[in-house]
């Protein structure tokens, strides 16, 4: 089985001709059924929320932006009811300069960014992999050619200079290289 992320910005035409025996599959929220459902804006509904014992989210994304902190701003659970797969981002120019992800709703430790990505990221949407979304990983690791398509192709949780890419924790996820989480609970 062949593997891929690309980037969702680079001319379909292109896609295919580099890759022209591969199944293109765009897992970003603006793809088409059912794979919109990997996006960690897709609203499944009872995603365990890390360090929040029977706190649960609509999505991965609400998770991440009910527990960053800013200069100017704590926590905003308001995050997690988030249905509409709009209205989730939190930004520096409103909030501040970002101070870290809390360690829960309720945590006192503020969490820096590789830490929250390993210990609340990570957890998340390997949740919904497994429990949300199984049968289309299934579907994947069964492909002969698979190019992902995703905003971002960043697969290092170390590599703090580009947004993490959840095509490419797909790609890890069916090859069996997940990279190491940091347990929550």
């Amino acid at each position: 089985m062949a593997m891929r992320v690309v980037s969702r910005r680079r001319a379909r035409a292109a896609v295919s001709a580099t890759f022209p025996r591969a199944e293109i599959v765009d897992v970003t929220s603006r793809g088409p059924e059912p794979w919109a459902r990997f996006s960690p804006f897709f609203p499944h509904g009872g995603i365990p929320v890390p360090f929040s014992e029977g706190v649960t989210s609509q999505s991965v994304e609400g998770i991440w932006q009910a527990l960053k902190v800013f200069e100017g701003a704590d926590v905003d659970p308001t995050r997690l009811g988030v249905t509409t797969m709009r209205g989730l981002k939190r930004t520096v120019r409103r909030y501040g300069p970002v101070r870290g992800h809390r360690a829960g709703l309720e945590g006192d430790g503020l969490l820096p960014y590789e830490a929250a990505r390993r210990r609340i990221y990570l957890p998340a949407y390997r949740w919904v992999l497994e429990h949300r979304v199984a049968d289309l990983v299934e579907r994947l690791r069964a492909a002969e050619d698979v190019v992902l398509l995703d905003y971002t192709t960043n697969g290092d949780v170390a590599d703090l200079g580009s947004p993490l890419s959840h095509a490419a924790l797909i790609q890890l996820h069916i090859e069996d290289r997940w990279p190491r989480e940091e347990g929550f609970r």
